[in-house]
């Protein structure tokens, strides 16, 4: 396993409250940031034992869905459904990206 993917999961222990928060204002939007955090680590998983153009697929998934997980929270700050998050989860979130993006760069 990843160390990244422990991470991951922690981060969305975390990130759990503020979903339900969030699905009790907005059920739509509330499920689809539970599915997209729950994309991120799914895929990370999956492409941690996968091979070539698949790895990358799978980390680039889990890229977009972290991007997604993070986007939902801003609607829902900017809908007034929660509080801006605290600066230590938006950290976690940016540590996320910027570990995803170094897996999907080519490596020779």
């Amino acid at each position: 396993m990843l160390h990244i993917q422990a991470f991951i999961i922690e981060t969305l222990a975390v990130v759990r409250p503020l979903v339900r928060v969030i699905e009790g204002q907005d059920v739509d939007l509330g499920r689809q940031m539970r599915r997209a955090a729950s994309s991120i680590a799914l895929n990370v998983a999956e492409g941690a034992y996968s091979r070539g153009r698949n790895e990358k697929a799978r980390f680039h998934t889990a890229l977009g869905s972290a991007n997604e997980t993070l986007a939902c929270l801003q609607v829902a700050v900017a809908f007034g459904y929660i509080d801006a998050p605290e600066p230590a989860l938006l950290d976690r979130f940016q540590r996320i990206i910027a570990t995803l993006k170094n897996l999907t760069r080519t490596r020779p």
